[in-house]
């Protein structure tokens, strides 16, 4: 399919992945329509320079009006879904504005899409947090989901609702879990790399929460947007419509290690992490299987841990000028 003149909704384009997934289709083409809830002074849409590019629609995924507004009114044909309170630790601080972003927030967009009658496709975030603690690893689409932190268990309801809404109403709906993703753009401090990369160029002491062992499978950015996109594009095969697909590496890292990494290529090999060993509600390991996605969508990551992390710091030397 082309997005040339295609009108696409964003919910969390003023986040992270969102901004650079709007970057990828304005490229593309189409005409993009994002939902912005609070004016802020810096946003990674901002950032990437698409404020003049994408159509900017303030409003709340907890009003189901204004929702039903947008779709109809901007005759959207594709709506990509990945808004939500992102962030494990104001989760475990803050459960209910969490379950109300990330629950309600979605079953109020897909009953929007539902009685839109242009919507030809909906893309769904979901997480590799609502898999929760498996017996074993990597995670696989078909393991049950078993998120029960604040943060997973709102991804794992998402996940559900929105296949719910394929099975039940025929909605064309697809759900993406996507491992940790990083990049040029992250403003969210608190995530390992940008908060990494961050304290090695300011020469800051950077503070690993648990006690460095808990392993991560780490995706580039442009390569989770990739992702959205082919399976939007691919909606409408069969073994897509109403499915979850895992987006990641399949080669997960330990903390201490990816700091290693981080320092060594921020030319600071000498520079050691504060170890705490306080983190708490927080999976030891985590990693994704990928090949339900290299065999139905042909989609895989492209960029190397090393390149990605090597594009991400000369981001960040620009950003803050160093």
């Amino acid at each position: 399919m082309k997005w040339k003149n295609r009108n696409v909704f964003i919910t969390g384009a003023d986040g992270f992945i969102g901004a650079w997934l709007a970057k990828k289709l304005v490229e593309k083409k189409a005409r993009v329509f994002i939902l912005i809830r609070d004016l802020k002074r810096e946003a990674t849409y901002k950032l990437l320079h698409l404020e003049k590019k994408v159509t900017q629609v303030q409003g709340d995924l907890t009003d189901y009006k204004t929702l039903e507004r947008i779709l109809n009114e901007y005759s959207i044909d594709s709506c990509f879904h990945l808004a939500a309170q992102a962030l494990v630790q104001v989760a475990n601080r803050s459960p209910l504005s969490t379950f109300d972003s990330n629950i309600k927030g979605t079953w109020n967009l897909l009953e929007a899409c539902r009685n839109t009658k242009t919507i030809g496709r909906v893309v769904v975030a979901s997480s590799d947090k609502a898999y929760g603690v498996q017996k074993k690893l990597p995670y696989t689409e078909e393991m049950p989901l078993l998120g029960l932190y604040p943060y997973d268990a709102s991804k794992a309801c998402a996940d559900i609702i929105a296949r719910s809404y394929f099975v039940s109403f025929g909605l064309p709906v697809a759900v993406t879990r996507n491992a940790n993703t990083y990049g040029g753009g992250d403003l969210n401090f608190s995530r390992i790399i940008p908060d990494a990369i961050c304290c090695l160029l300011q020469g800051k002491t950077f503070i690993i929460r648990s006690d460095g062992t808990p392993e991560r499978d780490y995706m580039y950015v442009e390569d989770a947007a990739d992702g959205y996109i082919s399976l939007a594009e691919q909606i409408e095969k069969k073994g897509v419509t109403g499915e979850a697909f895992n987006f990641g590496t399949g080669r997960p890292i330990s903390v201490a290690t990816l700091f290693k990494v981080i320092a060594k290529l921020c030319g600071k090999p000498q520079v050691k992490p504060k170890i705490l060993g306080t983190a708490k509600n927080e999976i030891d390991r985590q990693f994704l299987a990928i090949g339900k996605a290299k065999k139905i969508l042909n989609w895989r990551p492209e960029i190397k841990l090393e390149e990605g992390l090597r594009r991400t710091i000369a981001w960040y030397k620009q950003y803050l000028g160093v």
